[in-house]
């Protein structure tokens, strides 16, 4: 006799449920801790953590990959570094399965991408020493079988012209004891037409092995597949109403790209799907916040296939979450005097950890920036920043920095990578002196868009700010934090989105406070304060 699902009350949730840059969502359960990591890129430290315990309310718990032995990013392209991880846990421990992509390019046939596995008894670490696994792809996961055997699966690369380059889903047995791959590699599973075939990962219920992967490609034709089969090798039969969740037939919905999705159920036995989405200014146009996660409910019987719970493939905006005890975190701050010992999570630098990068935190409080490389450079660019979450926002900050001449500059940066920023900058002009202008940079051409930079006179604090207003942004600056001043034009958000950066990009809008020395004599220059304000 088939059971019959669990009634599905609680509370309606909005997606997505983690707004801004946060791909690629592993999610999992321990005990009624839910924990969810998402991809980094070129971001440091690599991979974000997410804790919940009733699916509404998250908050940013780890930030494993935090040493250089663990992840070293310069000179990584831009949007690889860490690409899609996979957080999973066997009764005992932690498993962090994470790639770090060296090299990739739309028209280039390599991907150098390299598959690690660190653990941890505890979510805050410590993380272990990475075990180097393989090579062969990208979007690698691992599943521990009932009977305490583990296995890995990743997408293979294959660069042979002429040849479908998403190879298909490989396996291969982990010995925890040897900390290496045993055994054959097999490829149990080749994709649908949808092709792309990629991000797997596995869930054994109801004596069948389910084996989700993500296709299409991470943009308009992104969907989620899902096949089955009696044993871990295959044959997989795939879902007869495949795919289980897509938007690529429902352009006008506020939730788009829908795919590389994860589940994970309830104590009582209610499913979810995790899964990246995006949300553009106009129908398939571009979005500024990058890739976000958002949360389905699913219908899924004993034996049976699942689905949506709302019907259909499509992704639902407002979604009803089981009903568990709320449980809300402490706001984060909107002011930060840097006061602490260490950089707040929401911070994050490019490739590296802050310590090499030229970033100190001052005794007292404030935020001192030595200048190292342009912000074209993807090696030693002294920069931290945080996500942009939402298109009505603003970051202001006060900066005391005095340049000796053009080649030294600092000041607030809307950046999305090396080849794609918007920048208010201080620096030194022969005719204006200390002085300031705005400057770009679109898929590589550099512009200064003030036909004279802004004298700010010698000496003393400059405030700088940021602010979103739905489909534009704009700088501005005040001498004394309370009369501000627009500085150029407004510029489209849409500037610094996946769509517009090379076409094929996976990172977000991010807020930074930046410095850069072209010279070599690492000129600082000191942030007092940063507030990021959303309204």
């Amino acid at each position: 006799m088939t059971a019959e699902p669990p009634t599905r009350t609680g509370v309606t949730i909005t997606n997505p449920v983690l707004r801004g840059f946060h791909p690629d969502p592993s999610i999992l359960r321990v005990g009624t801790d839910y924990y969810l990591a998402t991809s980094t890129f070129q971001w440091y430290p690599g991979v974000a953590v997410y804790h919940s315990r009733d699916l509404v309310n998250w908050r940013l718990a780890a930030r494993p990959l935090d040493r250089l032995s663990l992840l070293d990013m310069r000179g990584d392209a831009d949007s690889g570094g860490i690409w899609a991880p996979c957080l999973s846990h066997d009764g005992e421990q932690f498993h962090l399965i994470y790639t770090d992509v060296k090299s990739w390019g739309i028209s280039e046939a390599f991907k150098d991408s390299h598959n690690y596995l660190t653990t941890a008894t505890s979510i805050e670490g410590p993380w272990s020493e990475p075990v180097p696994l393989n090579s062969s792809g990208f979007d690698a996961s691992m599943f521990h079988d009932e009977d305490g055997r583990k296995w890995l699966l990743n997408m293979v690369w294959d660069h042979r012209p002429g040849r479908n380059a998403f190879a298909g889903i490989v396996l291969q047995e982990y010995s925890p004891a040897e900390r290496r791959l045993v055994g054959p590699s097999e490829i149990i599973f080749t994709g649908t037409d949808i092709k792309v075939t990629e991000g797997p990962h596995v869930y054994r219920k109801d004596g069948w092995y389910y084996l989700l992967t993500a296709e299409g490609g991470t943009s308009w034709e992104h969907a989620v597949t899902l096949a089955r089969s009696r044993s871990l090798h295959g044959p997989y039969e795939v879902h007869p109403q495949n795919p289980l969740l897509t938007a690529v037939d429902a352009p006008n919905l506020p939730i788009q790209k829908s795919g590389h999705a994860s589940l994970v159920s309830t104590p009582d036995g209610q499913w979810l799907m995790a899964h990246l989405c995006g949300r553009p200014l106009t129908p398939q146009g571009e979005c500024p916040l990058g890739r976000e996660t958002a949360l389905q409910a699913l219908e899924w019987p004993e034996g049976e296939w699942p689905t949506l719970a709302q019907g259909g493939h499509h992704p639902a905006e407002h979604v009803q979450m089981p009903a568990l005890p709320a449980h809300p975190w402490p706001a984060v701050p909107t002011y930060d005097d840097f006061a602490g010992p260490d950089l707040r999570p929401e911070w994050m630098t490019l490739r590296a950890p802050a310590q090499h990068l030229g970033v100190e935190l001052l005794e007292g409080g404030g935020l001192r920036l030595h200048g190292r490389e342009s912000l074209m450079s993807r090696h030693h660019v002294a920069l931290v920043g945080r996500r942009l979450q939402s298109l009505h926002a603003r970051l202001r900050t006060e900066v005391t920095f005095s340049p000796e001449d053009f080649q030294q500059m600092a000041g607030l940066c809307a950046y999305y990578d090396s080849r794609n920023w918007v920048y208010l900058r201080v620096s030194r002009d022969e005719r204006a002196g200390r002085a300031l202008n705005v400057t770009s940079c679109e898929n590589g051409v550099y512009r200064e868009h003030l036909a004279q930079d802004i004298g700010v006179g010698e000496g003393g604090p400059v405030f700088l700010e940021v602010v979103y207003d739905g489909p534009t942004f704009q700088f501005g600056y005040s001498m004394d934090g309370e009369v501000w001043h627009a500085v150029g034009e407004p510029f489209g958000a849409g500037l610094l989105s996946d769509e517009h950066c090379g076409g094929l990009s996976f990172t977000g809008t991010y807020l930074a406070l930046t410095c850069q020395d072209i010279s070599g004599r690492r000129a600082p220059a000191d942030f007092h304060w940063a507030e990021y304000i959303e309204f």
